[in-house]
């Protein structure tokens, strides 16, 4: 029986439908043995059950499958047409094969001769059977009762069964009669049963069915704020229904008609009141189930993407000459298959930078007092309002200075606010585009994208994403997210009486801050927070739209306050400030998707519809950090575009002339000035003629190669920050390491060479 309760439940899904599948085809088959797309589809069927079941370790019914494979192999060739016999026996197989199935996910005991299935399934020695002896395809027939006169003989036969076993030949039944007998049998007892027993446990639905099924919840749900909202504003008329009730019944002109048709209609009123709040009730439990239950029937175990990493970490391992361990917890875990389809490529690109970076090689972790092989964590638990998936390996975590060193080279930042942040700021810039602290740059890692990746598409599904480091011993990634996608808590605001929908995960604070405490940092507003500066903007401001037509006009004569309503809010690590005119309401929403209309808009995540029937435009607070980033950085490019005119200066080295002649097209069109050399000894001696920025270099080249090149540059001091890429043709991992060994930078191959990873490989470089 199958271990694995998830591979188990698979497995019978899959098994019952390529079983169906194959006996359908044979019986296609049977009337029209010649048909080649016919043979091809049988064999894919037999090929695939044949695969999962070799992968769950079920050799019975892969041996049974080879020889299908076999048959339906020689009959697509043409070496073999596929005779009624044939047919025959793969069908009885099938029965066989049934039961093996049934052991596997069950439990129960097959009793098959596996030996005896194979014996039925031969290949005639012949190419086709021979024209002499043609074959005529029997008709099957309906299960018919067994004849009484062979139902009598055997039951004759049982009675005078002798009990030491000596019978003679002449009295024991022909053995034909008694295997008709039997099958005829067998088949009544199977058709009973599969009367009696058919049960339909499971069925698959598509999943954009399930998806259509939730937004319509999502809309129930808006109906039901709304409706909630009426049984309010009836709550609201009655109270002022009984206020003029009580008006006109104290008064001097009394007049009991009318008396008398109010206290009817507050009955009404009243009744009226109370049928709606209990029809809100009801209509609030069952959508509330109903989301629910198609929430869960969403729900999969995070154990579907985590068995896939497995024989990744396994290959990459070995290709990196690493021992590596990779232990799964928590996979029984259940999450909404889109965190599932969202996260699968964020979490690979850790465990891959994890091997990469983080683990040490063998000889090293011995060194060190660790044990060879290293160990990677991937870790999940349920907290009350988060999945939480934390991946540590115990490698030599993050290096602080590198990363403020690599930070530094990209601009992005000054070299005082590196010097000012703490050591949690400093490990949040692995999350930034572009970053990367790696020397080498392979097919891996070092190209400075992954772990922008992992914040993207966390933050997509509305979630967080940490880094915490041990120097020398660990490094843990810590990835929280919502419960729920179909739902979202929000901050409901105003700015220039438009409403705006804030997600509360964002918000660390809301306040009234005053004009008094704005101040100006390099021409931008910024306030203090905890003690730092974060930068502030107005809503309006941060959105830009093209038109404002539709933005109402403050009225005329409004004086200006002297303090307005500020979100402080924290997005992909970083903190700023929004202005708005006033802060409504914090309620539960339904996303929607953005439409067309509003795809160019980058700034906002989707729309809902509030309670009112208003619609409103949920804003995605990780938009704004990119434009306040690019509002400040705007003054300290303009001022190093002067200094930065001149164009950088590359050393070419390359042996073929066609090569180094186009390489040096797309050096050019990359606005590099280039040098061209001929071979290793060519480019060394015009290496001190000028300032080079960069080398790219073959390998295998006359009178001194790539290799040798990089080894002579390096044991020169003033040559050991000089960037080195290698493009050549030699692609193995072994050729990889040879070219990280003698102290290159990067390394492309020609063999998937594109123009684009060149010129983006020297830009982070240089």
């Amino acid at each position: 029986m199958i271990e694995d309760s998830e591979m188990r439940d698979l497995f019978r899904i899959e098994s019952s439908e390529h079983l169906q599948a194959i006996e359908d085809g044979l019986l296609k088959i049977e009337k029209n043995p010649d048909n080649l797309a016919l043979l091809e589809e049988l064999f894919r069927e037999a090929h695939s059950l044949k695969g999962a079941s070799r992968m769950l370790e079920l050799y019975d019914i892969e041996r049974i499958f080879h020889r299908f494979e076999d048959i339906l192999g020689k009959a697509r060739t043409g070496t073999l047409r596929i005779a009624v016999e044939t047919i025959d026996g793969m069908c009885k197989s099938l029965d066989a094969i049934r039961k093996l199935v049934d052991e596997a996910v069950n439990g129960g005991i097959a009793d098959v001769d596996v030996t005896e299935v194979l014996a039925s399934l031969q290949i005639p020695d012949d190419a086709a059977p021979p024209a002499s002896q043609p074959t005529t395809p029997t008709p099957i027939k309906a299960c018919e009762p067994a004849p009484p006169e062979l139902i009598t003989a055997v039951d004759n036969q049982l009675a005078a069964a002798p009990a030491d076993e000596t019978a003679s030949p002449a009295e024991v039944l022909p053995i034909q009669q008694v295997d008709e007998l039997f099958d005829v049998s067998k088949a009544i007892l199977s058709s009973k049963a599969n009367t009696e027993q058919f049960v339909i446990e499971t069925i698959r639905v598509e999943t954009r069915k399930l998806d259509m099924l939730m937004t319509h919840a999502g809309e129930l749900t808006v109906a039901k704020i709304r409706i909630a909202r009426r049984h309010t504003e009836l709550e609201e008329l009655q109270e002022k229904w009984e206020q003029i009730y009580l008006s006109m019944k104290s008064s001097e002109q009394k007049k009991p008609h009318l008396l008398t048709m109010l206290d009817q209609y507050s009955g009404h009123l009243e009744n009226l009141v109370s049928a709606a709040c209990e029809d809100s009730a009801r209509l609030n439990f069952v959508s509330g189930e109903l989301e629910e239950g198609i929430r869960t029937i969403r729900l999969l175990p995070l154990s579907t993407i985590f068995n896939l990493f497995g024989l990744m970490v396994r290959k990459l391992s070995r290709e990196r000459a690493k021992e590596v361990e990779l232990h799964i917890e928590g996979g029984d875990i259940t999450a909404d298959k889109r965190i599932l389809e969202e996260m699968k490529d964020p979490l690979m690109h850790i465990l891959r930078n994890a091997i990469d970076h983080g683990l040490e090689l063998p000889a090293e972790r011995i060194a060190k007092g660790k044990p060879a092989a290293g160990h990677i964590r991937l870790k999940a638990y349920q907290s009350s309002a988060n999945i939480v998936i934390e991946i540590e390996d115990d490698g030599r975590g993050l290096d602080l200075q590198a990363i403020r060193n690599s930070a530094a080279k990209t601009h992005l930042w000054r070299s005082e606010e590196l010097a000012a942040m703490n050591d949690e700021q400093v490990m949040g810039l692995i999350f930034m585009p572009g970053f990367s602290t790696s020397s080498f740059v392979s097919d891996v890692s070092g190209r400075g994208v992954g772990m922008d990746v992992v914040r993207a598409n966390v933050e997509k599904l509305k979630g967080l994403v940490s880094v915490s480091s041990v120097p020398g011993r660990s490094c843990t990634i810590n990835i929280r997210l919502p419960l729920t996608l179909s739902t979202s808590r929000v901050l409901i605001v105003l700015a220039n009486s438009i409403k705006y929908a804030v997600p509360v995960e964002y918000v660390l604070k809301s306040y009234p801050l005053a004009k008094k405490e704005l101040f100006s940092v390099e021409g931008h507003l910024a306030t203090m927070f905890e003690g730092k500066a974060v930068a502030v903007a107005r809503l309006l401001d941060l959105l830009r739209f093209k038109r404002n037509d539709f933005v109402p006009l403050a009225p005329e004569g409004q004086k200006a306050e002297e303090s307005s309503p500020c979100i402080i809010m924290e997005a992909g690590g970083e903190r700023f400030g929004l202005i708005v005119d006033e802060l409504l309401d914090e309620q539960e929403i339904v996303l929607k998707s953005q439409s067309a209309l509003l795809k160019h808009i980058s700034d906002l995540s989707g729309v809902t519809i509030l309670g009112t029937g208003e619609v409103c435009m949920v804003l995605n607070p990780p938009d704004f950090v990119t434009k306040l980033k690019h509002q400040a950085n705007q003054t300290v490019a303009t001022s190093k575009q002067e200094t930065e005119h001149k164009k950088q200066l590359i050393l070419l080295v390359e042996d073929s002339l066609t090569t180094r002649a186009q390489m040096k097209r797309i050096l050019e069109s990359g606005n590099y000035e280039v040098v061209m050399a001929v071979d290793g000894v060519d480019a060394y001696s015009k290496l001190d003629t000028r300032p080079f920025d960069a080398i790219v270099s073959d390998i295998n080249m006359p009178n001194m190669d790539g290799l040798t090149l990089v080894q002579k540059v390096r044991s020169h001091k003033k040559h050991t920050e000089l960037p080195i890429v290698l493009v050549t043709m030699l692609s193995t991992e072994e050729d990889k390491k040879r070219g990280m060994e003698a102290g290159a930078n990067a390394y492309i191959s020609k063999a998937a060479f594109e123009q684009k990873l060149l010129l983006d490989t020297l830009k982070r470089l240089v």
